[in-house]
């Protein structure tokens, strides 16, 4: 497998609001959404999606500062629910765009999971069923 290249700071900028990146980034792509934080990571590109909505609606909405930052924190948590609840198309539909099959990252997470899932198992077992 190659070694992953990471995106500059502009093209990840761009990644984050639903770009493809080049060829070149393919396989940085799989690692971003297969890594042992690639839920933190996704949240990470929601609250950047969000961030300048959230200032533009902070700056726009007339009132008091309190009713201002507790109207654009509910719309912050409303996005950030949705944000969670399609987490796994989200990435899924990212590493399609690299030229991965789809369900790719998926069989990617599962394969690095296997193994924690047989040692957990087998504590299981152990504790539970008797020696």
């Amino acid at each position: 497998m190659d070694e992953p290249i990471r995106p500059n700071p502009l093209r990840w900028l761009l990644y984050a609001y639903g770009a493809g990146l080049p060829a070149r980034h393919r396989t940085w792509v799989l690692y971003d959404v297969t890594t042992s934080s690639w839920q933190v990571r996704h949240l990470a590109r929601v609250t950047v999606q969000l961030f300048p909505i959230g200032v533009a609606l902070f700056l726009v909405i007339p009132g008091p500062v309190y009713v201002k930052a507790l109207s654009v924190l509910a719309g912050a948590l409303l996005g950030a629910f949705y944000g969670v609840a399609y987490m796994y198309e989200s990435v899924e539909h990212r590493v399609a765009k690299a030229g991965y099959p789809v369900g790719h990252a998926a069989a990617v997470r599962a394969a690095a999971d296997e193994d924690d899932r047989a040692e957990a198992q087998e504590r299981y077992e152990r504790r539970w069923r008797g020696p």
